[in-house]
């Protein structure tokens, strides 16, 4: 039976953890209660205003290239690390534990942190963002894509290494193969989460449509803001419906 003692205790134990996290977060549902306020702030936000919409398409784009740029970068750098990070494929076990220190460090820090860092120290824009992007990517990736290198079927690798290929050469082409989907699957949906990353950068300084849309709330133009999520909402989908485009086309 699925009833037991032990499924007791963790009920039990998730119902403390439940009541104690809704004390500390002042998890109050009786505050919906009066809808009146969201309304008339939510009524603030139509018609829309189309007047500026050029530039935030500009703006738009330049969140898209932000996103684009650090994941990609985060890949290119990341998929060779992970090759060290692997226990089927690095050369030694200290190269192994170090490298995977390392991504552990750089992916428990947040972009932003690393965009405030690099927001202070290379100045307002975009050019930072795509760093603190590419930063957090390149321990995230590692990561994932480590973990599919050591699930993949050893028996190519090994087949080629019998026949005289060097390790990283048996690695690329018949590892790589195996597990491309999977990294393709990866990417794509980490470029999702580099999109809306890109907008919180914005709200520091880091430019694109987040950067004005945080101006826009500033300012209590609301008709802009509600522009502003549609355009974002629509970047989150036509990257979501390009992605499992890509995915089709290669698995």
């Amino acid at each position: 039976m699925w009833f037991k003692r032990t499924t007791l205790t963790i009920v039990v134990l998730l119902g403390i953890a439940i009541y104690f996290s809704m004390r500390l977060t002042e998890f109050d549902l009786s505050k919906f209660r009066d809808f009146r306020n969201m309304i008339d702030f939510l009524s603030q936000w139509f018609p829309m205003d189309f007047s500026a919409l050029p530039r935030m398409l500009i703006d738009s784009a330049e969140t898209l290239a932000m996103a684009f740029l650090g994941s990609l970068f985060g890949l290119i750098i990341a998929l060779p690390i992970s090759f060290l990070a692997a226990k089927n494929t690095s050369p030694s076990r200290i190269i192994f534990n170090v490298v995977r220190i390392i991504m552990s460090f750089v992916r428990s820090i947040p972009e932003i942190v690393f965009g405030l860092i690099l927001l202070t120290a290379l100045g307002l824009g975009p050019f930072p963002a795509v760093l603190a992007i590419m930063f957090h990517n390149i321990g995230v990736l590692g990561k994932l894509i480590s973990e599919l290198i050591e699930s993949a079927d050893s028996g190519p690798h090994e087949a080629m290494k019998a026949v005289g290929s060097k390790n990283w050469l048996a690695s690329l082409f018949s590892i790589l193969p195996q597990i491309w989907p999977n990294v393709l699957s990866q990417y794509f949906y980490r470029f999702e989460v580099a999109i809306r990353t890109s907008l919180i950068l914005g709200f520091i300084g880091g430019g694109g449509i987040g950067q004005r849309l945080f101006n826009d709330f500033k300012s209590f133009q609301y008709s802009s803001v509600s522009l502003d999520v549609l355009l974002i909402m629509l970047i989150v989908i036509i990257v979501d419906s390009f992605g499992s485009f890509v995915r089709n086309k290669v698995i």
